[in-house]
């Protein structure tokens, strides 16, 4: 999340401040998904370490969360937070099915 492959094209081709959590945080969110989401587990207490995330990055002026990783919405659903969430798996999901429709 925070190398210019993301960051980058985010600021520069849509002019979005990217703000991503530091490296405390990065790994709070790399433990989580590889220790339990990609085995199926979804923990509240993980969840609240997620939303406690989420309230810094909004502190610090996010004003958005994209949800980066396809198993973080297992996890962390709009109703768990004020701050609005981008679930890109949902968006490229309702994008290729746009996409194969048109043709």
């Amino acid at each position: 999340m925070e190398q210019e492959f993301y960051k980058g094209r985010l600021e520069q081709k849509y002019e979005i401040e990217v703000i991503v959590p530091d490296s405390i945080q990065r790994g709070i969110v790399h433990d989580v998904i590889y220790g339990e989401l990609v085995k199926g587990q979804v923990n509240d207490a993980s969840r609240q370490r997620y939303l406690d995330i989420i309230e810094d990055l909004r502190a610090r002026g996010a004003q958005a969360i994209i949800l980066g990783c396809t198993e973080i919405a297992m996890l962390v659903e709009q109703k768990h937070t004020t701050v609005p969430l981008y679930d890109t798996t949902q968006i490229h999901s309702e994008a290729a099915i746009a996409f194969a429709l048109e043709k």
